[in-house]
């Protein structure tokens, strides 16, 4: 594994920029050559969580988007792009991110991201079957287009987090349900990326996000693009930009166990810019690892209740939009309607609630939260 991580200060989103930044971070791991062949069919991997524009910092922001485009064909490869959305439509979230748009000026077409195969992944761990997108299947390799942002679950959202979108549609919701457990889960991310190998990593950190993310946090400015073959190296990288202990996000000490990449910054080598102006200590992240959901039999239901963390709504902020609804993947919805009238606002039943936070990712008006009972924060600590 090449743990060499490329560091390309960019200042803003002016796309001249942009696309010189792009073209120098893939010149400093080896040159376009090294990532694909001409009359290749590559397929672009933003981040598309949901249908927000551009300068909220939700999505992968058009201008690296057709920076990494403009790169590829002009390469000799056959461009196409795709991820699979929360709730929305893979075209909707696209038009309203911006990346549409971009797309149709390029003639760069939409994958399918909709329909999927199962795929039997006999080395996993975890889940030895996986239903990939049809998109990622049939191309001939994948470049993964993260957006460096933060994320209650598992603290950041990066590269590796980034390949969860190649599963499609609602799917993604079973895995939540299966595999509640946050350690299980990064396990699942993990094995996801061994099994779709993408080919190279640009991450968006120009405007990052902090704070309550992925969706509901407050734009920052990091001014930089990261570029790398290994995710790990590159999460880990990012972590170290915002003064986050790599160890504090699940999935990346499983991703070295399983010989994804490593974490470790002795074993990272990197490119490019000093990284060292670019370090954020005042980032609003958590840097604590995350609490683990207590399963447990052994742990009554009252307690359980008292020492989980849980997602809290802000009622003050909440639209009574019933996106959270919708996405709660479990079969007896955790969070519902309270009544039907026309005040009617979304309520937990928390012996329901798994723990997914799919809610808190997907509010639209930054409404929920995850907090951690007082009990729990004892016993935490």
């Amino acid at each position: 594994m090449d743990s060499t991580v490329a560091v390309v200060v960019c200042e803003g989103y002016y796309y001249p920029n942009v696309l010189n930044a792009v073209k120098r971070g893939i010149q400093l791991l080896g040159g376009i050559p090294r990532f694909c062949e001409p009359g290749e069919n590559i397929l672009l991997k933003p981040n598309l969580l949901a249908g927000e524009p551009p300068e909220k910092a939700v999505t992968t922001h058009p201008a690296v988007f057709k920076a990494a485009a403009e790169v590829f064909k002009e390469a000799g490869a056959r461009v196409s792009y795709g991820d699979s959305p929360g709730l929305s439509s893979p075209l909707r979230a696209a038009s309203k991110a911006g990346l549409h748009r971009v797309a149709e000026e390029l003639a760069v077409p939409l994958a399918d991201f909709r329909d999927g195969r199962w795929v039997s992944f006999p080395e996993a761990t975890i889940s030895r079957t996986l239903k990939i997108a049809s998109a990622v299947l049939d191309c001939d390799g994948l470049i993964s287009l993260p957006k460096l942002k933060t994320h209650g679950f598992t603290r950041l959202t990066g590269a590796i987090k980034n390949q969860f979108g190649c599963i499609p549609g609602l799917v993604k919701g079973e895995y939540h349900v299966k595999m509640p457990d946050i350690f299980d889960f990064s396990r699942v991310l993990v094995e996801i990326n061994l099994y779709v190998k993408p080919r190279l990593h640009i991450m968006d950190g120009i405007i990052a996000m902090e704070g309550n993310g992925p969706r509901s946090g407050d734009p920052t400015p990091m001014k930089v693009l990261l570029f790398s073959t290994d995710p790990v190296a590159l999460d880990a990288t990012a972590c170290r930009l915002i003064h986050l202990d790599p160890a504090h996000v699940p999935y990346l000490p499983i991703a070295r166990e399983a010989g994804l990449g490593t974490y470790l910054e002795e074993e990272i080598e990197l490119v490019g810019d000093d990284i060292a102006p670019v370090v954020r200590k005042d980032f609003n992240v958590v840097r604590k690892p995350p609490e683990r959901f207590v399963t447990s039999e052994s742990f009554p239901t009252f307690l359980k209740k008292l020492i989980s963390p849980k997602p809290v709504i802000d009622y003050k902020l909440c639209l009574r939009c019933g996106e959270c609804i919708q996405i709660c993947p479990v079969k007896q919805k955790a969070v519902n309607w309270d009544s039907e009238e026309k005040d009617r606002k979304p309520v937990y039943d928390y012996k329901l609630c798994i723990r997914c936070y799919c809610c808190q990712e997907i509010c639209p008006a930054r409404a929920i939260s995850v907090k951690v009972p007082l009990l729990g924060r004892v016993i935490h600590r």
